[in-house]
C-alpha cells in the first residue's frame, strides 16, 4: 500500500475553518450538543455497551467450557488476534479518529452552507475506494494465513487448525472496516443506537455458532461465528446511515466541491499507525505467550476480557463526546473543547479506577465464578485470576490512552504525537517483557502490558498543546493521582472481605459493595470524585423539566 485514500474534510489551513460557533441547521434544529442529550447517549451507549460485554463474557464462557483452556483454544485466539487487530484498526480508534473529525467538519459546513452537501461528496470520494483496500485486505489475509500463523506463534502445537481459523476470521478485514466507516458516519451524526449493537450482534453470531457447530467442528465453530457477526455488525448499521445520507444532492454543484473536502494522506497514517502500535501489544503478548506452557494465551485472553470490561464502559462518554469535541474545534471553540475533554478525563478515571478496585479485590472468586466449569481446570481459575489482578494495575493507563487519543485526533490535523507514544510504550511493553518472562510467565506478560500502556499514557499528557487540546495537565493529573489513592484504599477493604465470605457469588457481591462504598466515602475525602458536580448538573436538568425553564445548548 504506497497510497490512501482522500477521504476527510480537512481544510488546507486555519483559514479555511468556521470563523464562528457552528450555527443551526437550514430546518431549524440546534445542535445536539447539549448536556442533557450527552448524558442520554451516553447511558444508551453504555447500556448496550453493557449488553454486548455481557454477551461477551457469555462467548468466552462458552468458549471456556467447550474447549477449556488448552491448544484449542490457544489456536483459536491466534486466528482471533486479526479481528482484535483490525476492531482497534476499524472500528474503535483507527477509522473513528480521523472519520468522525472528517464528518463533523463536513456537517459544519453544510450548516454554514445549505446549497451545497460535503456530507455526500465526503461519502462518494472515500466508501468505494476504502472499500477496495478492505477486500484487498481480506483476501491478502487469507492467502497469507499460514506465514501470519507462523509470525504471531512460531511455538503453537498446532498450527494448522490455527491456519483454518484465520482464514474464516481474516473477512474481518472487509466487514470491519465497513463496520468502522459506518460507526464514524452515525457518531458524527449524533445517531449512537445503531454503532452501540454492533457487539450485540458480534457476540451472539459468535455464541450462537459455538452451540450449533462446536460437536461438528470444533473451535472452528468460533472462527465461523466471527465471520458471520462480522457481517452482521454491517447490517444492523446500514439502514440508519442510509437514512442519514438520503438529502438530496444539489444538482447545480459539481465535482470541484467534492475536490475540496479531502484529506492529508499524512493524518491517516499517523492514524492507522497509532492503532496498529496500540494492538500490537496484543500481538507482542501472543508472541511470548506461545513459547510458555499449553494455555498461557488462553489465561492471558480471560484475564484480559474480563479486566477491560470497565475500561470498555469508562470510555463511552468519550465516545459520545468525541464528536462535539470535533465540532467545538471546527467552529474554532478550543476553550469549550478543553473543558469537555478536561471533565470526561476525570469522569473516565474516576469510573476505571472504581472498576479496576473492584476487578483485584475480587479476582479469584469473579474468576471461579464465571469460567470454574467443564474443561476449566481450579489450577485454570487460579492462574487466570492472579494475571488479571496484575494487568488491571494498567487498566487507568488503558483509559487515559483511549480519552487523550481522541483529544489529539479531535482536530483532524496531522500529529505524530500519539503515534511516537505509543511507539514508546509497545518498545517498554516488549522490552520488560523478553526480559522478565522466563522468570515470571505469564505474570511477567501482564506487568508488562500494564508498565507499556501507563508509560504512553503519561507521553500522551505531556503531548497535549495549541495546536489539540489545551488541557490543564497538572490540575487533572492531581485528581486523578487522588482517585487512584481512594481506589488503592477501596481495593485493600474489597479484596478483605472477598477473603473472608466463602461462596464465589456472595464474595464477588459483597466485595464489589465494600469497593464502591469505600472508594466513594475515601473520594469525597480527599475531594478527589466528579460525582458532586454530576449530581448537580442531573438534578439542574430535572428542575429545569419540572419548571419549565428553557434549556440552553452549549
Amino acid at each position: 500500500m504506497t497510497t490512501a485514500p482522500r477521504v476527510a474534510a480537512e481544510p488546507a489551513d486555519d483559514a479555511a475553518r468556521p470563523a464562528g460557533p457552528v450555527t443551526a441547521p437550514p430546518d431549524g434544529r440546534s445542535p445536539r450538543t447539549g448536556g442533557s442529550f450527552l448524558a442520554r447517549a451516553a447511558l444508551v451507549t453504555a447500556a448496550l455497551s453493557v449488553a454486548g460485554s455481557l454477551l461477551g463474557l457469555v462467548r468466552d464462557q462458552a468458549l471456556a467450557h467447550f474447549f477449556g483452556a488448552g491448544t484449542d483454544t490457544d489456536a483459536f485466539l491466534v486466528a482471533w488476534t486479526l479481528p482484535e487487530l483490525a476492531a482497534t484498526l476499524l472500528i474503535e480508534d483507527g477509522l473513528a479518529f480521523f472519520l468522525v473529525p472528517a464528518f463533523s467538519l463536513a456537517l459544519a459546513r453544510r450548516a454554514a452552507e445549505p446549497d451545497a452537501d460535503p456530507v455526500r461528496d465526503l461519502v462518494r470520494a472515500s466508501l468505494p475506494r476504502m472499500s477496495l483496500w478492505f477486500a484487498g485486505a481480506a483476501l491478502l489475509l487469507v492467502a497469507a494465513a499460514p506465514v501470519v500463523v507462523e509470525l504471531l506463534a512460531p511455538g503453537l502445537p498446532d498450527p494448522g487448525l490455527a491456519v483454518d481459523c484465520t482464514r474464516l476470521t481474516a473477512t474481518c478485514a472487509f466487514t470491519f472496516g465497513l463496520t468502522g466507516y459506518c460507526s464514524a458516519a452515525l457518531r458524527a451524526h449524533q445517531r449512537f443506537v445503531a454503532p452501540a449493537t454492533v457487539y450485540v450482534a458480534y457476540n451472539t453470531a459468535i455464541i450462537a455458532a459455538l452451540f450449533l457447530l462446536a460437536a461438528p467442528f470444533g473451535v472452528r465453530a468460533a472462527a465461523t461465528g466471527v465471520a458471520v457477526g462480522g457481517a452482521l455488525m454491517v447490517l444492523v448499521q446500514a439502514p440508519s446511515l442510509w437514512r442519514q445520507l438520503r438529502r438530496p444532492a444539489d444538482p447545480a454543484k459539481g465535482p470541484a466541491q467534492a475536490a475540496e473536502t479531502t484529506l492529508q494522506t499524512a493524518l491517516i497514517w499517523s492514524v492507522l499507525f497509532f492503532a496498529l502500535c496500540r494492538q500490537s501489544q496484543v500481538l507482542v503478548e501472543r508472541f511470548l505467550a506461545s513459547s510458555l506452557p499449553a494455555g498461557a494465551i488462553s489465561h492471558l485472553n480471560y484475564a484480559q476480557k474480563v479486566a477491560q470490561m470497565p475500561m470498555a464502559l469508562s470510555l463511552m462518554l468519550c465516545t459520545v463526546t468525541f464528536p462535539v469535541v470535533a465540532r467545538a474545534l471546527a467552529a474554532g471553540e478550543t476553550e469549550r473543547a478543553r473543558d469537555r475533554v478536561e471533565r470526561d478525563l476525570v469522569l473516565a478515571g474516576c469510573m476505571v479506577l472504581l472498576g479496576a478496585a473492584a476487578v483485584i479485590a475480587s479476582a479469584p472468586a469473579l474468576i471461579d465464578l464465571l469460567f470454574h466449569r467443564g474443561h476449566f481446570t481450579a489450577r485454570d481459575t487460579g492462574i487466570t485470576a492472579s494475571v488479571m489482578r496484575v494487568y488491571a494495575l494498567g487498566l487507568l493507563g488503558h483509559t487515559m490512552v483511549g480519552a487523550l487519543a481522541r483529544a489529539h485526533f479531535s482536530a483532524a490535523r496531522k500529529t505524530w504525537v500519539p503515534l511516537y507514544a505509543m511507539f514508546v510504550g509497545l518498545v517498554t511493553t516488549a522490552g520488560l517483557g523478553f526480559l522478565t518472562v522466563g522468570a515470571w510467565g505469564v505474570h511477567a506478560i501482564a506487568a508488562a502490558n500494564a508498565a507499556g500502556i501507563c508509560v504512553t499514557a503519561l507521553l500522551l499528557f505531556r503531548g497535549l498543546g495549541p495546536h489539540t487540546v489545551p488541557v490543564r495537565t497538572k490540575a487533572v493529573l492531581a485528581r486523578l493521582a487522588r482517585l487512584t489513592a481512594a481506589a488503592a484504599g477501596a481495593t485493600v477493604l474489597g479484596a478483605l472481605t472477598e477473603g473472608a465470605v466463602g461462596r464465589p457469588a456472595l464474595a464477588v457481591l459483597a466485595s464489589g459493595v465494600v469497593v464502591t462504598v469505600s472508594f466513594a466515602l475515601l473520594g469525597l475525602l480527599l475531594k478527589a470524585q466528579p460525582w458532586p458536580s454530576a449530581l448537580h448538573s442531573v438534578t439542574r436538568s430535572v428542575t429545569r423539566s419540572v419548571t419549565g425553564e428553557p434549556r440552553h445548548v452549549r
